[in-house]
């Protein structure tokens, strides 16, 4: 009994039933270490993969008993704290696919929590998408499946909203679970982080501006990739500080209308595109923004595109870090990393425990200027570093990112992996 990583996620479902409902792999002192035999090839992948996969401590399965769902947790570094990050609900056409999309974000999240001074390690959950998804009663169902699964993992990984979980779905894990943020007011939370998370990225796009000497963001002309939630907010943000045009591309009309009445305003131009149009990417501009999924740079975008500057709110923005990094390097054109960007997201939410305040100045330090770990500021120490020292900005946010998300949590150090022990040592006794 055992699983080919090209099968759909469906056949992970059917094995994870197999062996009692849960599995794991998690990094022992042997490398990655699967809970039971049959999980041996996601083991054998974390061990050998060179691009996604480095250093992670755990990635956690199961079964929701009320739905079925295929329920997940990946887990990158857990120094600065537990892991925390968003979770997905998203379809998945193959094992590896889900693999490779939740090793990715978690260790975004990793870089991101370090990069904002957060004391959090990096984490990340998906729940693999089914014809069911977008039924009422199943969202209710299933959001209450993944909170029993985070329960079940003591707080090795907190969750929260992503793409495809709204504030309404996170009640429900929350009634289920301590171990989750990011949940709406009603229940005590910070509500939706989408105002924050667009703030930050738009702080990022002036940082990047005035490193290169390209000055403010006045008269510029915008090209954005998704006209989503925090899109719209972005666009809110930029229009108010006098951008000279914004032109943005999405696969939803409805949504598109919606956003038009919402901005009323003449220097927006919204398109609606197929979903393999990236045409967007060819378009004469001071600043690409990619707000949709990731991996949308790659060797085919990154020749078309006519921008200077490229920094978005897209998660894992470049198809292949390493080699699509170098691309638009050798092309002259500066990205900025998405984890560096889109931080503000997890900066609302991480700390609801300790109360939320309006105008919380622990939230509005970061869209400064003025504090070390302010968004803009860091988006110029990047810039700054990767130009003195001859690499690239990916390279440059990744050496900084990872000596700060080394540093030990000051009141729990380890915790985390102290926690992963105890769960494989219950599940293999």
């Amino acid at each position: 009994m055992s699983i080919a990583l090209a099968s759909s996620p469906a056949a992970l479902t059917d094995l994870i039933a197999r062996i009692g409902g849960a599995g794991h792999v998690v990094l022992t002192e042997a490398g990655p270490t699967a809970s039971h035999d049959a999980l041996q090839p996601i083991a054998d992948f974390l061990a050998s993969d060179t691009r996604d996969s480095y250093g992670h401590e755990g990635v956690y399965l199961a079964i929701g008993r009320r739905t079925g769902a295929l329920l997940t947790a990946f887990v990158h570094w857990t120094d600065r704290g537990q892991a925390a990050g968003g979770l997905r609900h998203w379809r998945y056409d193959t094992i590896e696919a889900l693999l490779r999309d939740g090793l990715r974000l978690s260790a975004g999240m990793t870089r991101k929590n370090a990069l904002a001074g957060l004391w959090w390690g990096g984490g990340k959950g998906i729940i693999a998408a089914t014809e069911a998804t977008h039924d009422p009663l199943y969202r209710q169902a299933v959001y209450s499946d993944y909170g029993d699964f985070i329960t079940t993992l003591r707080g090795v990984y907190v969750t929260a909203e992503d793409v495809g979980t709204t504030p309404p779905d996170m009640i429900h894990v929350y009634q289920r679970t301590r171990h989750v943020t990011c949940v709406p007011p009603e229940v005590g939370g910070s509500g939706n982080p989408s105002t924050a998370t667009a703030a930050g990225v738009v702080c990022a796009m002036e940082g990047a501006l005035a490193e290169l000497g390209l000055g403010s963001l006045a008269g510029k002309k915008v090209a954005m990739q998704g006209a989503g939630n925090v899109a719209a907010f972005m666009m809110e943000e930029l229009l108010a500080r006098d951008v000279g045009a914004i032109i943005a591309t999405d696969i939803d009309a409805d949504r598109l209308a919606e956003v038009k009445a919402r901005l009323n305003d003449d220097r927006v131009t919204l398109r609606c595109v197929d979903p393999s149009d990236v045409s967007i990417f060819a378009e004469p501009c001071d600043v690409l923004a990619p707000n949709a999924l990731g991996g949308c740079l790659h060797p085919e975008t990154i020749a078309a595109l006519q921008t200077p500057l490229v920094c978005g709110a897209a998660n894992n923005q470049l198809l292949d870090a390493d080699r699509d990094s170098r691309l638009l390097a050798e092309r002259g054109i500066t990205y900025v990393p998405d984890f560096l960007a889109n931080r503000m997201g997890i900066v609302q939410c991480a700390d609801e425990y300790a109360g939320t305040i309006p105008d919380d100045p622990a939230i509005l330090r970061h869209l400064g200027r003025e504090w070390d770990n302010a968004v803009y500021v860091v988006t110029r120490r990047v810039l700054a570093r990767a130009r003195e020292e001859g690499i690239t900005s990916s390279d440059a946010a990744n050496r900084l990112a990872d000596e700060l998300a080394r540093q030990p949590n000051p009141i729990w150090p380890d915790r985390g992996r102290h926690i992963a022990a105890a769960l494989h040592r219950t599940a293999t006794a």
